[in-house]
């Protein structure tokens, strides 16, 4: 028999990331009442409400500075129910109609009571967003130039309100609120006076902190993290909690593999290079259960031309799949999950113009047939008895089968005939972030596959699986951010002991 031993096996990045038994620190090297793992939105958030309520703080920052995927993120929170600046901008709303729409969006499996708190609160995270310093331009930006905030205005549409069938089931409102801009991005300039508000209060900021894994009591209670910090391996004391606000996982190509496989195939990852599960494989390794982990938010961004939103979407058999109104990111989701990534983009003559995002042209023609022919992409005849169909009743100004709202409707009539590639393979703009995380309650307390909570243990953000579910509107991922993050760290702060 051979005297070889077995080679070493590598540890897989997607599995739970295991606890450290607290009986094998021999030392802790420092202690606070709340620790918190990360410092973008939902850290600097935590830490803001944990000094709030008299906590002293510690945050573990693994980056030179802090900041994160929201410091790269639009600036954009999706906030409603009644705030000032829908009042200013002269729209009403309320938290019901809110609620409902959130409900319907979300997608499957959407946490109503996650909802609920959210909307019955966003006036007053709204104030207190502003109350540190954060500001909001009092303008709204029509829906027909855009829904991306790439002006300084303050409040825009950044769903699918609008569209049918969410119209009929909630009363549209525009709920985007983006910071004003001040020559540079509006997410940045978020972050940069969140950050400094969570200094300014007295919370201790570690940066070149990489943490993994927790530390466990026998009895299940978590009671701090072990740090790598300049290096060298420090044992950190949480005397109420420790809140995992380190981001998602769509940059862990082992965990898309096995959580999320199809999201893999997107090539433009939107998230920061800490974005690699760290966090939610630390709350799995201490028994919290992760939840909805196939879950992303998927954009194919055909729109920012505005009147594209009048041409047509075809999918692999020469047909409309969904109205083309819908908000991108649902219409990401969409293409991706029903259509395996393969649609593409039909327009006249009178409604082309050079795309704002590079995009190939797979075929033109004179006539729709001719189209059809040379893209050689569809069932024979399937795209002309689309468009014939579609031409048919937008010249009446209705849409049957989809309901696109009346002011997109335009029949494509007008020679040469166009269509766009958007396919996954030829568009290279398609872009996904994850969204699921550890299931916690509302308060951010991590749970168990039981249901039952893992003491000592919150999460935020993207390390949790929060607002969005299967559905996804721009803004939800800073309003998330923030505001569980708010909720974790208060939940922490009055669990110290």
């Amino acid at each position: 028999m051979s005297d070889a031993k077995p080679p070493k096996k590598e540890k897989d990045p997607g599995h739970a990331a295991h606890a450290r038994a607290a009986a094998d620190v021999k030392r802790w090297s420092r202690e606070a009442d709340v620790v918190i793992v990360g410092f973008g939105g939902a850290g600097a958030c935590a830490a803001l409400e944990a000094r709030a309520a008299g906590a002293e703080v510690l945050v573990l920052e693994r980056a030179w500075a802090g900041g994160g995927t929201s410091m790269q993120a639009s600036g954009q929170l999706y906030m409603g129910g009644g705030t000032p600046l829908q009042k200013a901008c002269g729209f009403d709303d309320d938290p019901d109609e809110m609620f409902k729409y959130l409900v319907a969006s979300c997608g499957p499996g959407a946490d109503e009571e996650k909802l609920r708190l959210y909307c019955d609160r966003s006036v007053e995270h709204y104030h207190w967003v502003t109350g540190q310093g954060v500001p909001f331009k009092q303008s709204f930006l029509p829906v027909e130039v855009g829904t991306d905030p790439y002006t300084d205005d303050g409040l825009s549409y950044t769903g699918s309100e609008l569209a049918w069938p969410f119209c009929e089931i909630a009363k549209p409102a525009p709920r985007g609120h983006t910071a004003q801009q001040v020559g540079e991005n509006a997410g940045q300039l978020m972050l940069e006076i969140l950050l400094r508000r969570a200094q300014e209060s007295g919370a201790q900021i570690v940066t070149d902190a990489l943490c993994e894994p927790l530390v466990v009591e026998r009895d299940g209670r978590v009671v701090g993290v072990i740090a790598k910090i300049g290096g060298e391996e420090h044992a950190i004391r949480a005397r109420g909690g420790v809140v995992l606000c380190a981001g998602g996982y769509i940059h862990n190509k082992d965990m898309v593999s096995r959580y999320a496989p199809r999201t893999r195939r997107v090539r433009f990852r939107l998230g920061c290079d800490g974005d690699d599960g760290r966090g939610i494989r630390m709350g799995m390794g201490a028994g919290g259960d992760a939840i909805r982990m196939e879950a992303a938010c998927v954009v194919v961004p055909f729109s920012r031309n505005r009147g594209f939103i009048r041409g047509v979407l075809i999918n692999a058999h020469g047909q409309r799949f969904c109205n083309e109104d819908l908000y991108q990111s649902l219409l990401g989701e969409i293409g991706l999950w029903r259509e395996q990534g393969r649609i593409w983009l039909a327009l006249d003559d009178a409604v082309y113009e050079k795309p704002q995002l590079p995009t190939e042209i797979a075929a033109v023609g004179e006539t729709w047939e001719e189209v059809e022919r040379e893209a050689k992409c569809f069932p024979p005849g399937s795209l002309s008895r689309t468009l014939a169909h579609y031409n048919e009743h937008t010249a009446r100004g209705v849409d049957p089968q989809f309901r696109k709202e009346a002011r997109w409707l335009k029949p494509l009539t007008t020679p040469p005939f166009v269509l766009l590639d958007l396919t996954l393979e030829k568009y290279p703009f398609w872009s996904a972030f994850t969204l699921g995380g550890l299931h916690t309650r509302p308060t951010g307390e991590v749970l168990d596959a039981d249901g039952a909570v893992v003491p000592g243990l919150y999460a935020a953000g993207r390390n949790a699986s929060g607002l969005p579910a299967h559905g996804y509107n721009s803004g939800l991922s800073l309003a998330d951010a923030t505001w569980s993050g708010r909720l974790a760290g208060t939940a922490a702060a009055k669990a110290r002991r």
